[in-house]
């Protein structure tokens, strides 16, 4: 099964795609396809490689729908930093360009952008990140992109597995935390106050 990229130009045609075959963009490039393939979620990596994620089915899209909310609770409630949700990519120090399912940062730390590094792709790595696996995502793909996260500047993040009912935790400088099938999750001193409920979460 091959990878087809549609652009919105009537007088262009599909491309499929091997699996085996890599795409490598420059990040100009990387915006232009975005704005052409909006159905898609694209990402880049720090090599310049395209990725590219079909729409999710909806049992991720409904947990994932369930964590934005929370999400969005705490911060309507402390108005403390900038949420963002899946379809938002964001250029790293490391060059790539990547979408959490969940991504928040600190007031102080959006303000210092620039309207150019803020652009169409915030030039900045989250402070706090939430992957969420979906049947089609292998554990350790998502575990290399989380440890890329911590690398280039997030101070928390979670790698969730429904199906498993576990979560990874990153911290800087730390061991990745294993927990299973916790009932809740802190945010921490990152996003203090916050609590995820994954009675939700896991339906």
């Amino acid at each position: 099964m091959g990878q087809i990229l549609t652009l919105e130009d009537p007088d262009t045609l599909p491309l499929e795609l091997p699996k085996s075959l890599k795409l490598y963009v420059t990040q100009e490039q990387f915006a232009a396809l975005a704005v052409s393939n909006k159905v898609l979620q694209l990402e880049r990596t720090a090599q310049g490689e395209l990725i590219v994620n079909p729409p999710t089915g909806w049992e991720t899209g409904k947990t994932n729908f369930s964590i934005i909310g929370q999400l969005h609770r705490w911060y309507e409630e402390n108005q403390q930093g900038e949420g963002f949700d899946c379809s938002t990519g964001f250029i790293l120090p490391n060059g790539a360009i990547l979408s959490p399912d969940a991504a928040w940062i600190s007031q102080e730390r959006w303000d210092r952008l620039t309207e150019e590094q803020r652009g169409t792709f915030p030039q900045i790595c989250p402070d706090f990140v939430v992957e969420l696996r979906s049947k089609s995502d292998t554990l350790k793909s998502l575990q290399e992109k989380m440890q890329e996260y911590i690398d280039n500047g997030a101070r928390l993040g979670w790698l969730i597995d429904p199906k498993n009912r576990t979560v990874e935790v990153y911290r800087v400088g730390l061991e990745v935390e294993v927990l299973s099938n916790p009932a809740e999750l802190s945010g921490e001193e990152v996003l203090p106050g916050f609590v995820l409920d994954l009675g939700r979460v896991w339906g």
